[in-house]
């Protein structure tokens, strides 16, 4: 950990975001990807957290840029959102100063990408294929890992 608990608590969160964010796409077939309901499909969702992520990374560097992406197959589209958090993640561990405040990062695209990865879980359930609820509280969610290799799930209901 750095000596600065709001980067700090920044890796936390997104830990939190890859947890729960691999939690929502495991297991959904490439089918899934398409689904339609009153919103965007879940690939869009996806493609538009990645974006986040990226853009929040480009924030944190000091060289704000925005993409809006296409999606792409699922399963490379869910390696995109890992890759993207890993990047940011190694960024907020590096010694690199942060370009914009941590409360801005965490106010706008995290909280955004969050936000999103619910919608994610929503429709999950629209489509048939629900995951269960969990304890996050209980969930064994480690600063650092944002990749698809997460911890299994301590208490689901």
């Amino acid at each position: 950990m750095s000596s600065d608990p709001k980067r700090d608590l920044l890796r936390h969160t997104l830990a939190t975001l890859a947890y729960r964010g691999g939690k929502a796409v495991r297991g959904a077939s490439p089918e899934f990807a398409g689904f339609t309901s009153a919103c965007r499909t879940p690939a869009q969702v996806l493609a538009h957290i990645g974006d986040l992520l990226d853009w929040a990374l480009s924030m944190a560097e000091g060289k704000q840029r925005w993409q809006n992406s296409e999606p792409v197959p699922w399963e490379k589209e869910v390696a995109r959102f890992f890759a993207a958090a890993k990047a940011f993640d190694d960024f907020l561990a590096s010694s690199n100063p942060l370009a914009v405040p941590a409360e801005r990062l965490f106010q706008g695209p995290i909280a955004d990408a969050l936000t999103h990865v619910g919608q994610i879980a929503m429709m999950r359930r629209l489509a048939g294929i629900p995951i269960k609820g969990e304890n996050y509280f209980q969930a064994e969610i480690t600063t650092g890992r944002v990749g698809a290799d997460q911890a299994a799930p301590v208490r689901e209901f």
